[in-house]
């Protein structure tokens, strides 16, 4: 009798306080996923998701009461079209009570994927299939450990507890324990964010330099509210680097978190990113955090007219965020506009050591080539797409030019292996003029189109 009134009032309560979760038409599903080192050929990939219970379908039996779901991954060849993986799983949970109902149902699924790009999905839903939500996203396999020098993604955690005993957990793997934090909602309820990441080919002669390992949390304008930096030893080949973000301290806002690995004696290095949010209601939002400017940007800037500061902005718009460049159109004075090219680029210092802001100077003169390499028609080559792309992510580590193919217009492939752990850029010279426009690309964000060769077939 006792066991059927538990399951009554439970019931009850699930109808009077969450009534919608038996007709939810909407489903409280997100995923995550990160890439690290398997072998010389492939990488694999963990893909993190997160169900509310309350979108959920709820199942009652004799002994135990359960919410549960299906989980639908597919995973495709995006060259060949070939299926990898196409399957369901189904996702359960034992419910005690209705708060438990608050509570998120959390794991991971693994998979080892060899070079390539992989078109991949993940859709959650309620047994019933009337619930659903999909999220799909390109990813591409560059294997790290043919890398001169590797690093993973970034995983962010809700969690993470080093020398865990629990070493039969799935979120296990190195000695730590990790529960990921698919949402990547950090702030209010979640004070603290942990990340997780592996860095490879480290091993190196005893006379080279130690590796510098840099962390940059950088806001949605591009500024820096948070920097630091560690030597790596290279006396073991592969290692692993955990940290913390102290997000109760963050406003509300949109974050990124920035891990660089660099190895200065050969002037090399590698980074990966991971964006994350922050709802901190209660902490107010001020522009204390722009670093100071050092003595060269600002004697620079203090020399320039209005008309030049104006031109220097517009060749920025590639890598100023949308409020910044909403509240530099909004300066009216020439002073003010100084005072905002300052704290621009000052905080996009990575090195307040010295008197030069590198990453400024560098900017300058990426401009600069890309004038002298890109320039098509009357247009400057940084206004092209390869000058876009060429100031966004500088040299790249490898160009096939195919100049006079029969059957298709000009046109080449960039390689950028140490960016997401390896993506292309695909420009075709449509118009005939060598004015090369971007027709492909696997980096996120960019125009994606697999059926480019098309576009660039002569007909």
């Amino acid at each position: 009798m006792k066991i059927i009134m538990k399951k009554l009032l439970l019931t009850f309560a699930l109808f009077i306080f969450s009534p919608w979760i038996f007709c939810q038409d909407k489903m409280d599903f997100e995923f995550d996923y990160s890439q690290f080192a398997y072998d010389s050929v492939s990488n694999y990939i963990e893909f993190y998701y997160s169900f509310n219970q309350n979108s959920l379908s709820y199942v009652t039996t004799d002994s135990a009461d359960y919410v549960q779901g299906l989980l639908h991954i597919s995973i495709t060849d995006s060259t060949t079209g070939d299926s990898l993986v196409d399957k369901n799983w189904l996702i359960s949970n034992a419910v005690n009570d209705s708060t438990d109902l608050e509570k998120n149902v959390i794991g991971l699924l693994k998979f080892v994927l060899n070079e390539g790009v992989y078109k991949c999905e993940m859709r959650g839903s309620n047994t019933s299939g009337q619930a659903s939500k999909t999220l799909t996203d390109f990813v591409t396999i560059k294997p790290f450990l043919s890398l001169k020098l590797g690093m993973s993604d970034i995983q962010l955690s809700s969690h993470l507890l080093q020398d865990s005993p629990n070493q039969s957990s799935v979120f296990y793997k190195n000695t730590f324990e990790i529960t990921p934090a698919p949402s990547a909602i950090f702030g209010k309820g979640q004070p603290v964010l942990f990340y997780y990441a592996e860095l490879y080919n480290l091993a190196a002669p005893e006379n080279y330099n130690d590796l510098r390992l840099d962390e940059y949390v950088l806001n949605s304008r591009g500024v820096i509210v948070n920097s630091k930096n560690k030597k790596i030893k290279r006396n073991i080949n592969s290692r692993v680097d955990v940290g913390t973000v102290m997000t109760y301290k963050l406003p509300t806002d949109t974050y990124t978190i920035i891990l660089n690995l660099i190895d200065s004696t050969s002037n090399f290095g590698v980074s990966s990113a991971k964006r994350f949010f922050v709802y901190n209601p209660d902490v107010v939002a001020e522009d204390t955090s722009y670093q100071s400017l050092t003595t060269t940007i600002g004697t620079s800037f203090g020399a320039m007219s209005e008309e030049e500061l104006d031109d220097l902005f517009s060749k920025c718009k590639y890598i100023a965020a949308s409020g910044e460049i909403e509240q530099y159109k909004s300066l009216s004075s020439e002073q003010g506009k100084r005072e905002f090219m300052q704290k621009f680029w000052s905080a996009r210092d990575k090195n307040l050591n010295d008197n030069t802001n590198k990453f400024y100077m560098d900017y300058l003169r990426r401009i600069d080539e890309c004038n002298q390499k890109f320039k098509a028609g009357l247009r400057d080559g940084w206004k092209t797409d390869r000058g876009r792309i060429y100031l966004l992510y500088g040299e790249p580590s490898e160009i096939e030019r195919f100049p006079n193919e029969i059957q298709t217009r000009p046109y080449e492939i960039w390689h950028y292996n140490e960016v997401e752990g390896g993506v292309i850029f695909i420009f075709a010279d449509i118009s005939g003029f060598s004015d090369y426009e971007l027709v492909h690309s696997t980096k996120r964000g960019e125009l994606r189109d697999e059926t480019w060769m098309r576009k660039i077939a002569v007909q």
